[in-house]
């Protein structure tokens, strides 16, 4: 029976995939028994010992209890109030609890003993059932001395309840001995338990080690016979397939078996003899497309080099009358600046013309108002003259006061007492007159000082006058010059203005030739290109049918 290729790989992945899974139970089984056992070991053992735990606690309520009810009994036998039938109800109630405690501890050792893990945890429990029993017995002779000893409490007799202590003295220590011996064969027990689930844990590691070494092995095993099935006739197919690549195209694949390698090597065959048959076609093929690819490019050349021709001359010409355009677009763009330049000249002019104008009026305007105030000055002049007279009147009217007091002065002297208010009012005007005389005095200097600036004004407002005059006369004049320049460049700017229009006129002109000459330059242009596109495919065509013909030669059948 013959397998696919698809078929072997799913076997294989199936046969690993089992034992994986497999292998994954069986952990899984493993682990559950390791859990299993220790929750076993934990669950027994912490009940026993939980139980352990509860008689000695027990034991030790015992004999608090009883002591208690034996210094009850004395105080009271003292006359001193106290009861001893409380203590005494509560330790029956507490060796009932130990008496079953011992009775369920004997019952679990029993049924552990019975489902053990191991021979030694076996061993262990019935050792643990027998010292509890004994512990049982022991506990059972502590209980029946203590009845005694309360019973001697009930009838308050001291001597026989003195007499009982020593005797449950005696009997509790291999009771409460036998609690600890309990204590310390649990230990063990415990001990046992725990060494016995670790062997369990190392015997299902080891167990679940050697299961995935089967299963390494295993999925080794059936990677090899993949690999035989699958890998081996594909590296001969690979070999067949480089040896059809490098142009062998004259062997075939032995073919053997059904899958799906053996109907790749079938085809591949099939295409191998294609191959052949296409070689030999396009051998001869390819040698007609050479020779007409060689008859295209000649002719093709020869139309490249005459368009090639053509386009240079009308290049050439196209070029002249570039320059020529260019020429006169600068020659336009001169003239446009020029008349720019001359008409902002002209408004200069003009704004000039009436610069000057305006300052003509400023002149006569400053002539005249000069001419004023040297009339002012003048009249200025001649009243400050008249302030001297006053002047001059006012000195003489102090110098004759000053007499008069002076006169006065001498009067009063001579009058004695009784002319002394006249001779106050003629010092009074002696003062008054020395004081008019230093003013004068101040006033006529104050006035010598105006009358020089005032002689100074008047030369200077002369001197300005003849200066106005003068630049009134140089304005009219500068006046008639701008206004002769202004027309001039007037006259200017209508001149260029023709040279632009006479431009304009040629360039609109040299444009239209410029574009029938732009025209034919794309038609020689879409011409050579096509030309080139033609000579560049007959190029093309003649590599391509070179490299047909190379690859012909290169399969051999």
């Amino acid at each position: 029976m013959t397998f696919s290729i698809g078929r072997r790989i799913l076997l294989g992945f199936v046969a690993v995939t089992v034992v994986i899974v497999a292998l994954g139970f069986y952990a899984l089984e493993q682990i559950g028994a390791v859990r299993d056992t220790t929750d076993a070991i934990v669950r027994r053992d912490m009940s026993v010992l939980r139980q352990l735990d509860d008689l000695g606690n027990q034991a030790r309520d015992l004999g608090l209890l009883r002591r208690n009810a034996v210094i009850a009994m004395l105080s009271q036998a003292q006359g001193r109030p106290a009861r001893a039938d409380d203590n005494v109800a509560a330790w029956r109630q507490t060796a009932a609890k130990v008496e079953a405690g011992l009775a369920t501890t004997v019952q679990l050792a029993s049924e552990y003993r019975t489902i053990s893990i191991s021979a030694e945890r076996n061993a262990a429990w019935d050792r643990i059932a027998a010292a509890a029993t004994e512990v049982q017995r022991s506990f059972r002779d502590v209980r029946s001395v203590s009845e005694a000893q309360f019973a001697a409490i009930a009838n308050q007799d001291v001597a026989a309840v003195e007499a009982r202590n020593d005797e449950i003295g005696r009997l509790q220590a291999p009771f409460l001995g036998g609690i600890t011996n309990l204590r310390t064969l649990l230990d063990g027990s415990m001990a046992l338990g725990q060494r016995a689930a670790h062997e369990v844990y190392e015997r299902s590691r080891l167990s679940i080690y050697l299961t995935l070494a089967a299963a390494v092995l295993l999925a080794m095993i059936v990677t090899w016979l993949i690999r035989r099935a699958v890998v081996r006739p594909l590296e001969t197919v690979m070999g067949f397939v480089e040896r059809v690549g490098s142009g062998d195209l004259a062997g075939q694949l032995d073919v053997r078996g059904g899958d799906e390698i053996a109907r790749l090597g079938r085809t591949l065959n099939a295409m191998v003899s294609g191959l052949s048959d296409l070689a030999r076609t396009n051998r001869a093929a390819t040698a007609d497309l050479n020779a007409a690819a060689a008859e295209i490019r000649a002719s093709a050349q020869q139309q490249a080099a005459s368009v090639e021709e053509q386009f240079a001359a009308v290049q050439e010409t196209a070029a002249t009358v570039d320059e020529i355009t260019h020429s006169g677009a600068q020659i336009g763009k001169r003239a446009t600046e020029v008349i720019a330049t001359a008409q902002a000249t002209a408004q200069t002019s003009r704004q000039g013309l009436r610069a000057v104008s305006d300052t003509a009026k400023a002149m006569d305007a400053i002539r005249e108002q000069a001419e004023a105030v040297a009339g002012n000055i003048v009249s200025l002049s001649e009243k400050t003259q008249t302030i001297g007279d006053i002047i001059e009147t006012v000195n003489d009217i102090s110098e004759r006061t000053h007499l008069l007091a002076l006169n006065a002065a001498i009067e009063a002297a001579a009058a004695g007492e009784s002319g002394r208010s006249f001779a106050v009012v003629a010092s009074e005007m002696k003062l008054l007159a020395d004081q008019a005389k230093a003013a004068t005095g101040q006033v006529r200097g104050l006035l010598g000082e105006i009358q020089r600036g005032i002689n100074t004004s008047v030369m200077l407002t002369e001197e300005a006058v003849k200066r106005a005059a003068s630049g009134k006369t140089r304005s009219d004049t500068t006046q008639r010059t701008i206004e002769e320049i202004t027309a001039r460049v007037e006259e200017n700017v209508q001149t260029f203005q023709q040279i632009v229009a006479s431009t304009n006129q040629q360039q609109l002109g040299i444009e239209q030739v410029m574009g029938a000459l732009q025209n034919i330059r794309q038609a020689s242009q879409q011409t050579a290109a096509g030309t080139r596109e033609v000579e560049t495919a007959s190029a093309n065509l003649t590599e391509l049918a070179q490299a047909l013909m190379a690859l012909a030669e290169r399969y051999r059948h």
